[in-house]
Protein backbone atom coordinates (compact mmCIF):
# COMPACT_ATOMS: atom_id res chain seq x y z
CA UNK A 1 0.00 0.00 0.00
CA UNK A 2 1.81 3.35 -0.81
CA UNK A 3 1.87 5.82 0.97
CA UNK A 4 -0.54 8.68 0.61
CA UNK A 5 1.22 12.37 -0.43
CA UNK A 6 0.85 15.88 1.08
CA UNK A 7 -1.79 16.62 -1.34
CA UNK A 8 -3.79 13.08 -0.91
CA UNK A 9 -3.61 14.42 2.74
CA UNK A 10 -5.36 17.61 2.12
CA UNK A 11 -7.61 15.61 -0.34
CA UNK A 12 -8.96 14.05 2.36
CA UNK A 13 -9.21 17.24 4.53
CA UNK A 14 -11.22 18.25 1.11
CA UNK A 15 -13.70 16.34 1.34
CA UNK A 16 -14.37 15.93 4.88
CA UNK A 17 -15.08 19.82 5.17
CA UNK A 18 -17.20 19.78 2.20
CA UNK A 19 -19.23 16.89 3.84
CA UNK A 20 -19.70 18.70 6.90
CA UNK A 21 -20.63 22.06 4.96
CA UNK A 22 -22.51 20.38 3.09
CA UNK A 23 -24.67 19.29 5.04
CA UNK A 24 -25.02 22.48 7.23
CA UNK A 25 -26.37 23.89 4.36
CA UNK A 26 -28.78 21.14 4.41
CA UNK A 27 -30.07 21.42 7.47
CA UNK A 28 -30.83 25.66 6.60
CA UNK A 29 -32.13 24.75 3.25
CA UNK A 30 -34.44 22.04 5.60
CA UNK A 31 -35.82 24.67 7.98
CA UNK A 32 -36.44 26.70 4.76
CA UNK A 33 -38.74 23.85 3.95
CA UNK A 34 -36.84 23.22 1.07
CA UNK A 35 -35.89 19.45 1.65
CA UNK A 36 -38.25 17.40 0.48
CA UNK A 37 -38.73 14.67 3.11
CA UNK A 38 -36.48 13.59 5.72
CA UNK A 39 -32.74 15.24 6.63
CA UNK A 40 -30.24 12.33 7.55
CA UNK A 41 -26.46 13.79 8.61
CA UNK A 42 -23.08 11.98 9.42
CA UNK A 43 -22.02 14.69 12.09
CA UNK A 44 -19.28 13.00 13.32
CA UNK A 45 -18.86 10.44 10.64
CA UNK A 46 -17.13 12.19 7.88
CA UNK A 47 -14.04 9.92 8.52
CA UNK A 48 -15.19 6.90 8.30
CA UNK A 49 -16.91 8.01 5.18
CA UNK A 50 -14.36 9.52 3.20
CA UNK A 51 -11.31 7.02 4.52
CA UNK A 52 -13.20 4.23 3.04
CA UNK A 53 -14.47 5.25 -0.40
CA UNK A 54 -10.95 7.16 -0.77
CA UNK A 55 -9.07 3.41 -0.96
CA UNK A 56 -10.95 2.54 -4.01
CA UNK A 57 -10.11 2.84 -7.57
CA UNK A 58 -11.03 4.00 -10.96
CA UNK A 59 -13.67 0.95 -11.89
CA UNK A 60 -14.87 0.15 -8.78
CA UNK A 61 -18.28 -0.04 -7.32
CA UNK A 62 -19.57 1.99 -4.05
CA UNK A 63 -22.90 1.67 -2.66
CA UNK A 64 -23.64 4.51 -0.30
CA UNK A 65 -25.88 4.23 2.63
CA UNK A 66 -27.83 7.52 4.36
CA UNK A 67 -24.93 8.39 6.31
CA UNK A 68 -22.25 8.26 4.07
CA UNK A 69 -21.95 11.53 1.69
CA UNK A 70 -18.43 11.63 1.97
CA UNK A 71 -18.11 9.03 -0.32
CA UNK A 72 -20.29 10.06 -2.76
CA UNK A 73 -18.05 12.98 -3.04
CA UNK A 74 -15.13 11.34 -3.04
CA UNK A 75 -16.44 9.59 -5.93
CA UNK A 76 -16.81 12.74 -7.83
CA UNK A 77 -20.40 13.83 -7.11
CA UNK A 78 -20.86 17.61 -6.58
CA UNK A 79 -22.35 19.52 -3.66
CA UNK A 80 -24.87 20.67 -6.74
CA UNK A 81 -25.79 17.09 -7.03
CA UNK A 82 -26.50 16.28 -3.24
CA UNK A 83 -28.48 20.05 -2.84
CA UNK A 84 -30.64 18.98 -5.80
CA UNK A 85 -30.98 15.75 -4.97
CA UNK A 86 -32.66 16.90 -1.64
CA UNK A 87 -34.43 19.41 -3.47
CA UNK A 88 -36.23 16.81 -5.72
CA UNK A 89 -34.93 18.96 -8.62
CA UNK A 90 -34.93 17.75 -12.09
CA UNK A 91 -30.84 18.37 -12.57
CA UNK A 92 -30.87 15.84 -9.55
CA UNK A 93 -29.24 12.24 -10.28
CA UNK A 94 -32.54 10.56 -9.64
CA UNK A 95 -33.99 13.48 -11.47
CA UNK A 96 -36.34 14.73 -9.14
CA UNK A 97 -37.50 10.58 -8.22
CA UNK A 98 -35.90 10.06 -5.17
CA UNK A 99 -34.56 12.23 -1.91
CA UNK A 100 -31.69 12.43 0.12
CA UNK A 101 -28.96 10.09 -0.72
CA UNK A 102 -30.67 8.10 -2.59
CA UNK A 103 -28.74 8.98 -5.22
CA UNK A 104 -26.68 6.77 -7.85
CA UNK A 105 -24.76 6.40 -11.34
CA UNK A 106 -23.64 3.34 -12.31
CA UNK A 107 -21.29 4.93 -15.06
CA UNK A 108 -19.51 6.62 -12.11
CA UNK A 109 -19.10 3.89 -9.87
CA UNK A 110 -22.47 4.10 -7.12
CA UNK A 111 -25.17 2.08 -6.91
CA UNK A 112 -28.38 4.19 -5.02
CA UNK A 113 -28.88 3.43 -1.39
CA UNK A 114 -31.93 1.20 -0.98
CA UNK A 115 -34.22 1.99 2.35
CA UNK A 116 -34.46 -1.78 3.68
CA UNK A 117 -31.38 -2.07 5.21
CA UNK A 118 -29.18 -4.40 4.77
CA UNK A 119 -30.31 -4.91 1.56
CA UNK A 120 -27.45 -3.55 -0.11
CA UNK A 121 -25.09 -6.54 0.84
CA UNK A 122 -26.61 -9.08 -1.11
CA UNK A 123 -27.13 -6.52 -4.10
CA UNK A 124 -23.14 -5.41 -3.57
CA UNK A 125 -22.22 -8.64 -3.88
CA UNK A 126 -24.30 -9.57 -6.90
CA UNK A 127 -22.23 -6.66 -8.58
CA UNK A 128 -18.40 -8.49 -7.52
CA UNK A 129 -19.85 -11.71 -8.45
CA UNK A 130 -21.28 -10.34 -11.95
CA UNK A 131 -17.62 -8.43 -12.49
CA UNK A 132 -15.83 -11.62 -11.72
CA UNK A 133 -18.23 -13.87 -15.00
CA UNK A 134 -17.13 -10.98 -16.70
CA UNK A 135 -13.82 -11.00 -16.35
CA UNK A 136 -13.38 -7.21 -14.57
CA UNK A 137 -11.07 -6.92 -11.73
CA UNK A 138 -13.11 -4.83 -9.54
CA UNK A 139 -13.96 -4.33 -6.02
CA UNK A 140 -17.35 -3.68 -4.55
CA UNK A 141 -17.85 -1.62 -1.25
CA UNK A 142 -20.76 -1.01 0.70
CA UNK A 143 -22.00 0.22 4.13
CA UNK A 144 -24.12 -1.00 7.45
CA UNK A 145 -24.70 0.07 10.54
CA UNK A 146 -24.56 -1.09 13.46
CA UNK A 147 -28.26 -1.73 14.02
CA UNK A 148 -28.20 -3.27 9.78
CA UNK A 149 -25.86 -5.85 10.90
CA UNK A 150 -29.08 -7.59 12.48
CA UNK A 151 -30.94 -8.39 9.54
CA UNK A 152 -31.60 -10.82 7.28
CA UNK A 153 -30.15 -9.50 4.20
CA UNK A 154 -27.03 -8.61 5.71
CA UNK A 155 -26.23 -12.13 7.24
CA UNK A 156 -27.41 -13.82 3.70
CA UNK A 157 -24.87 -11.40 2.01
CA UNK A 158 -21.96 -11.68 3.78
CA UNK A 159 -22.66 -15.66 3.75
CA UNK A 160 -23.09 -15.43 0.42
CA UNK A 161 -20.11 -13.22 -0.35
CA UNK A 162 -17.73 -15.19 1.99
CA UNK A 163 -19.09 -19.27 0.76
CA UNK A 164 -17.83 -17.51 -3.13
CA UNK A 165 -15.11 -15.69 -2.18
CA UNK A 166 -16.24 -12.51 -3.75
CA UNK A 167 -14.57 -9.36 -3.84
CA UNK A 168 -16.51 -7.29 -1.27
CA UNK A 169 -15.55 -4.94 1.23
CA UNK A 170 -18.12 -3.94 3.84
CA UNK A 171 -17.50 -1.11 5.90
CA UNK A 172 -19.76 -1.84 9.42
CA UNK A 173 -20.03 1.79 11.27
CA UNK A 174 -20.28 0.80 14.44
CA UNK A 175 -21.54 4.51 15.71
CA UNK A 176 -23.14 3.00 18.72
CA UNK A 177 -27.24 3.99 18.00
CA UNK A 178 -29.61 1.96 15.71
CA UNK A 179 -32.00 5.01 15.96
CA UNK A 180 -32.39 5.10 20.25
CA UNK A 181 -31.47 1.42 20.39
CA UNK A 182 -28.03 1.33 22.31
CA UNK A 183 -25.35 -1.47 21.21
CA UNK A 184 -25.44 -3.57 24.25
CA UNK A 185 -29.24 -4.17 22.93
CA UNK A 186 -28.53 -5.39 19.56
CA UNK A 187 -26.38 -7.60 20.22
CA UNK A 188 -24.13 -9.74 22.72
CA UNK A 189 -21.20 -10.18 20.69
CA UNK A 190 -18.04 -7.70 21.72
CA UNK A 191 -18.03 -6.36 18.48
CA UNK A 192 -19.23 -6.21 14.87
CA UNK A 193 -15.87 -7.28 13.48
CA UNK A 194 -17.04 -10.58 15.40
CA UNK A 195 -19.49 -11.33 13.24
CA UNK A 196 -17.33 -11.82 10.43
CA UNK A 197 -15.87 -15.48 12.05
CA UNK A 198 -19.73 -17.08 11.20
CA UNK A 199 -19.10 -16.24 7.13
CA UNK A 200 -15.15 -17.71 7.46
CA UNK A 201 -13.65 -14.20 6.21
CA UNK A 202 -11.48 -11.79 7.82
CA UNK A 203 -12.15 -8.29 10.03
CA UNK A 204 -10.51 -5.57 11.31
CA UNK A 205 -11.43 -2.97 13.80
CA UNK A 206 -10.34 0.43 13.26
CA UNK A 207 -11.04 3.94 15.06
CA UNK A 208 -13.47 5.31 12.54
CA UNK A 209 -12.83 8.81 13.50
CA UNK A 210 -9.04 8.48 12.21
CA UNK A 211 -9.56 9.43 8.68
CA UNK A 212 -6.29 7.40 7.59
CA UNK A 213 -6.70 4.44 10.14
CA UNK A 214 -9.85 4.12 7.97
CA UNK A 215 -8.04 4.64 4.50
CA UNK A 216 -5.11 2.07 5.63
CA UNK A 217 -7.87 -0.37 7.03
CA UNK A 218 -10.09 0.12 4.09
CA UNK A 219 -6.86 -0.55 1.83
CA UNK A 220 -6.02 -3.56 2.65
CA UNK A 221 -9.32 -4.88 2.32
CA UNK A 222 -9.50 -3.52 -0.87
CA UNK A 223 -6.19 -5.50 -1.90
CA UNK A 224 -7.03 -8.48 -0.81
CA UNK A 225 -10.54 -8.28 -2.86
CA UNK A 226 -8.49 -7.47 -6.09
CA UNK A 227 -5.73 -10.16 -5.21
CA UNK A 228 -8.94 -13.03 -4.92
CA UNK A 229 -8.69 -13.38 -1.56
CA UNK A 230 -12.46 -12.38 -0.91
CA UNK A 231 -14.43 -10.52 1.11
CA UNK A 232 -13.30 -8.12 4.31
CA UNK A 233 -15.44 -6.83 7.20
CA UNK A 234 -13.67 -3.58 8.38
CA UNK A 235 -15.66 -2.30 11.58
CA UNK A 236 -15.37 1.63 11.79
CA UNK A 237 -16.13 2.81 15.51
CA UNK A 238 -17.35 6.10 15.52
CA UNK A 239 -20.30 8.20 16.58
CA UNK A 240 -23.36 9.77 15.29
CA UNK A 241 -23.60 13.48 17.07
CA UNK A 242 -26.95 14.20 15.57
CA UNK A 243 -30.08 12.09 16.11
CA UNK A 244 -31.43 9.60 13.63
CA UNK A 245 -32.68 12.50 11.38
CA UNK A 246 -32.91 16.45 11.79
CA UNK A 247 -36.07 15.71 13.41
CA UNK A 248 -34.59 13.29 16.00
CA UNK A 249 -33.35 15.64 19.12
CA UNK A 250 -31.52 12.99 20.50
CA UNK A 251 -32.78 12.82 23.82
CA UNK A 252 -32.16 9.17 24.50
CA UNK A 253 -28.11 9.86 24.43
CA UNK A 254 -26.65 10.19 27.69
CA UNK A 255 -25.39 14.20 27.64
CA UNK A 256 -22.17 12.78 29.02
CA UNK A 257 -21.55 10.20 25.96
CA UNK A 258 -22.06 12.97 23.33
CA UNK A 259 -20.09 15.05 24.99
CA UNK A 260 -17.23 12.92 24.86
CA UNK A 261 -17.03 12.37 21.56
CA UNK A 262 -17.74 15.95 20.57
CA UNK A 263 -14.34 16.52 21.82
CA UNK A 264 -13.19 13.84 19.34
CA UNK A 265 -14.61 15.38 16.20
CA UNK A 266 -12.77 13.60 13.37
CA UNK A 267 -12.14 16.91 11.38
CA UNK A 268 -10.83 19.29 13.79
CA UNK A 269 -8.76 16.05 14.92
CA UNK A 270 -7.31 15.66 11.61
CA UNK A 271 -6.97 19.20 11.00
CA UNK A 272 -4.40 19.69 14.42
CA UNK A 273 -2.68 16.20 12.95
CA UNK A 274 -1.42 18.17 9.45
CA UNK A 275 -0.81 20.53 11.21
CA UNK A 276 1.38 19.14 13.62
CA UNK A 277 2.95 17.37 11.19
CA UNK A 278 4.18 20.23 9.14
CA UNK A 279 2.54 19.16 5.68
CA UNK A 280 -0.27 21.84 6.09
CA UNK A 281 0.15 25.59 7.73
CA UNK A 282 -3.21 26.67 10.13
CA UNK A 283 -3.52 29.54 7.31
CA UNK A 284 -3.40 27.51 4.20
CA UNK A 285 -6.13 25.31 6.08
CA UNK A 286 -8.46 28.57 6.94
CA UNK A 287 -8.17 29.38 3.37
CA UNK A 288 -9.00 26.03 2.02
CA UNK A 289 -12.29 26.24 3.98
CA UNK A 290 -13.27 30.00 2.74
CA UNK A 291 -12.85 28.18 -0.67
CA UNK A 292 -14.79 25.18 0.34
CA UNK A 293 -17.53 27.54 2.06
CA UNK A 294 -17.39 29.73 -0.80
CA UNK A 295 -18.24 27.18 -3.89
CA UNK A 296 -20.87 24.80 -1.27
CA UNK A 297 -22.85 28.11 -1.08
CA UNK A 298 -22.45 28.76 -5.02
CA UNK A 299 -23.40 25.14 -6.10
CA UNK A 300 -26.41 25.38 -3.34
CA UNK A 301 -27.93 28.54 -5.02
CA UNK A 302 -27.35 26.84 -8.63
CA UNK A 303 -29.57 23.79 -7.55
CA UNK A 304 -32.17 26.16 -5.91
CA UNK A 305 -32.54 27.53 -8.80
CA UNK A 306 -32.83 24.47 -10.54
CA UNK A 307 -36.35 23.36 -12.20
CA UNK A 308 -38.60 20.69 -10.46
CA UNK A 309 -39.38 17.78 -12.91
CA UNK A 310 -42.24 18.05 -15.42
CA UNK A 311 -45.00 15.79 -14.68
CA UNK A 312 -45.03 13.81 -17.53
CA UNK A 313 -41.59 12.52 -16.87
CA UNK A 314 -42.42 10.81 -13.18
CA UNK A 315 -42.25 7.31 -15.02
CA UNK A 316 -39.67 7.89 -17.11
CA UNK A 317 -36.44 5.40 -15.70
CA UNK A 318 -39.01 3.52 -13.00
CA UNK A 319 -39.54 0.29 -14.63
CA UNK A 320 -36.76 -1.37 -16.80
CA UNK A 321 -38.15 -1.82 -20.00
CA UNK A 322 -38.64 -5.63 -21.02
CA UNK A 323 -35.71 -7.08 -23.20
CA UNK A 324 -37.08 -7.53 -27.17
CA UNK A 325 -35.67 -11.49 -28.16
CA UNK A 326 -36.21 -12.50 -31.50
CA UNK A 327 -39.01 -15.13 -31.04
CA UNK A 328 -41.10 -12.32 -28.80
CA UNK A 329 -40.20 -9.44 -31.98
CA UNK A 330 -41.44 -12.21 -34.48
CA UNK A 331 -44.98 -12.88 -32.61
CA UNK A 332 -45.25 -9.16 -32.04
CA UNK A 333 -45.26 -9.03 -36.44
CA UNK A 334 -47.18 -11.59 -36.79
Amino acid sequence: MPELTRQQRIVLYRHMRTTRLVEEKLVALYRQGKVVGGLYRCLGQEATAVGSAFALSRGDILGPLIRNLGSVLVMGFTPRDVFAQHMGKASSPSGGKDGNLHLGRPEQGVVSAISMLGALIPVMAGVALAARMQRRNLVAMTYIGDGGTSTGPFHEGMNFAGAQRLPLVVVAENNGWAYSTPLRKQTAAKSLADRAAAYGIPAESVDGNDVLAVFEASARAVDRARAGAGPTLVEAITYRMKGHAEHDNQEYVPKQELEAWIRRDPIEAYARELGESGLVGREELAAIDREISAEVEHQADLADKDPYPAAERALEGVYAAAPITPRVAARERS
